[in-house]
């Protein structure tokens, strides 16, 4: 009987929750036709976007991939002072609004003297293709993080131990033994990032602004086009990233069955 209650108890919110969602996307789908879908795909913004919004969620992905997988070692491995502090400040991006996190890349790469150097020396930033990439570089690092510090966790340090006892330098024992036992939970973390990367729309308003056919992902697109009442085509590219999403989640976990669901606390 208290079973019962209590399954009763737990899946009944489950329940609503999931009818919400299905409800949001049902709001959306049967409101789209399967014409005005066809004349989306071939509209040149819409190709426009989708092409920007993969181009730059890609590069943005292996830069989080280079910062990430090796943050997420160091948090994995060693002990330092100030560590929590700065597990704490990693999480902030994914705790903070976007729409803040853009705000303070704009203010700091704005007019100031670090974004003068940077505009006249290296590349411009803000208002620009690069800024998106920046944008949703720093929205999707943390998840590569949390990710790959939870998978280096969950291999055992012996490895590595007895690979050095081998002859293997440390650094060697990584690529060679670490790497290779991670690289499943990698690429499930890789996928869940570059799924927030492309998605990114309040940070990369701000840094990158929202100019047509200039730096309209796909977010970016829906959110000009409900701006000037354009709903058949924001309807279209809201549909087109729905797909996206399903695609992801069914590459998150196919991933993840690969290696017996040992990545669900990531």
């Amino acid at each position: 009987m208290i079973q019962n209650n209590l399954k009763c108890i737990s899946t009944v919110p489950l329940i609503l929750f999931l009818t919400m969602l299905v409800c949001i996307i049902i709001s959306i789908l049967g409101r789209i036709s399967i014409e005005n879908l066809l004349d989306a795909l071939e509209s040149e913004e819409v190709r426009f976007a989708v092409i920007l919004s993969v181009k730059c969620s890609i590069v943005a992905i292996i830069l989080a991939l280079l910062v990430g997988i090796p943050s997420g070692y160091a948090l994995a491995r060693y002990n330092f002072k100030g560590k929590e502090i700065i597990d704490s400040l990693i999480n902030l991006p994914i705790l903070l609004p976007p729409l803040v996190l853009g705000f303070g890349l704009l203010l700091l790469l704005g007019n100031t003297p670090i974004g003068n150097f940077i505009s006249e020396n290296i590349m411009d930033i803000v208002f620009t293709q690069n800024g998106i990439i920046l944008a949703q570089f720093i929205i999707a690092t943390p998840f590569i993080i949390r990710t790959t510090r939870a998978v280096f966790e969950g291999i055992d340090v012996k490895y590595e131990y007895i690979a050095q006892s081998l002859g293997l330098s440390r650094v060697e024992s990584f690529f060679k033994i670490t790497l290779p036992l991670a690289k499943s939970g990698i690429v499930a973390g890789a996928i869940l990032g570059w799924a927030r990367a492309i998605g990114e729309f309040g940070a990369t308003l701000m840094l990158a602004g929202a100019t047509k056919m200039k730096t309209e992902t796909l977010p970016i697109a829906i959110f000009l086009n409900v701006s000037i009442g354009n709903i058949e085509l924001a309807l279209a590219i809201a549909t087109i990233h729905i797909a996206i999403a399903i695609i992801v989640i069914s590459l998150i976990k196919f991933v993840i069955n690969l290696n017996g669901g040992k990545y669900d606390r990531c």
